[in-house]
This record gives C-alpha cells, structure tokens and sequence, in this order.
C-alpha cells in the first residue's frame, strides 16, 4: 500500500486557519500578552519598543539606500511612513501635516485583529515613526491619540517634529536623533 504524499494528506487538507503570517501575528500577540500579564503594561511597552527602535533603523536605512539619500525630509518622511505600514498591510494615510507636525490616521493594523488589546503592540509604531522622523528631522514626539489595540475604529497618530507648546501637552514618547 502506497503512503499518501504529506500535501495530500487529509491532515495537509484540512482547513485549519493556520500559515505563517496567522501564526507569527498569533506568535507577537501571545508574548506581548505574556510580557503585560508578568511585568506590566508599561514595562512590557518598554521591552517592545526596544524592538521598534531596531527596527526603525533598519527601515530608515533602508529607505535612505533605496532612495539614495543622506537624510529624508518632512514631505519624505511622512510617504515613508505611510509606505512602510502599506508594505505589511497597515493602512496608514496622512491627514495633515505641516512642519510642526505630521497626523496619521490609519483604517487597518498590520497585526489585524491580534492587536485587540495588546497596546503594548502599538510601541512598534511609536518608535519606528519616532526613530525615523527623529533621525532625519533631528526631533520628534509620538502621540498615539487612538488606537485599533484599544478598540478605537482606526488610529489617529501625531508625530510632533518640534517640541512646541503642544508638542509638550500631548501624551507620547520623545525621540531625539542619535547621530
């Protein structure tokens, strides 16, 4: 009797929700889950945003090679950011911006629904934003106003890129540039 090939088996076909984009998404969740449960929201905000900033420097080096740039400027960094988040399926759009500030709204999270309540998550936004903006544009500060992770429809997030009045008031993280 002739085995039946591992794609063909009915194990292989059976509809189980499950490839690597699910998973990794699940996999994120589950430790940013875990990381709130044992040290904390802020705590685990912090570890992830430690991540976030490793991964904004790849990204805006990235950026900078593929565009053979030394430095990107305001107008350049807020397509960046839109891009980067349309790349891994986020649906970031800009809503205003002017050189005190860039808003962002956003229709849909890259981590789907494996975001609802795990704020932590959205530190991967606030740092990759921060660091990029902040090493091109010397400063910013990140205030994520809403957030699909804590139920909102969408997100409205504001990257301050002076330490204006306002920029003081808000909520958020500060980035400064680092070279």
């Amino acid at each position: 009797m002739a085995r039946a090939s591992a794609e063909n088996s009915p194990v292989a076909q059976a509809s189980v929700g499950l490839e690597r984009d699910v998973f990794l998404r699940t996999l994120l969740r589950h430790l940013a889950g875990t990381l709130e449960d044992v040290v904390g929201l802020k705590e685990a905000s912090g570890f992830i945003s430690v991540v976030g900033q490793r991964m904004g420097e790849e990204m805006n080096e990235g950026y900078r090679k593929a565009l053979s740039l030394p430095q990107l400027d305001r107008e350049q960094v807020a397509q960046v950011l839109v891009d980067l988040k349309r790349r891994i399926q986020g649906d970031f759009f800009i809503l205003e911006q002017d050189d005190e500030k860039i808003v962002l709204g956003n229709r849909a999270c890259p981590f789907a629904e494996k975001v609802l309540g795990r704020p932590s998550l959205c530190m991967m936004t606030s740092n990759v934003f921060g660091f990029i903006a902040s090493e091109n544009l010397g400063y910013a500060k990140v205030s994520l106003e809403e957030t699909i992770a804590l139920g909102h429809k969408g997100c409205r997030v504001v990257v301050y890129l002076k330490p204006t009045a306002a920029a003081q008031a808000a909520e958020g993280r500060e980035y400064i540039r680092t070279h």
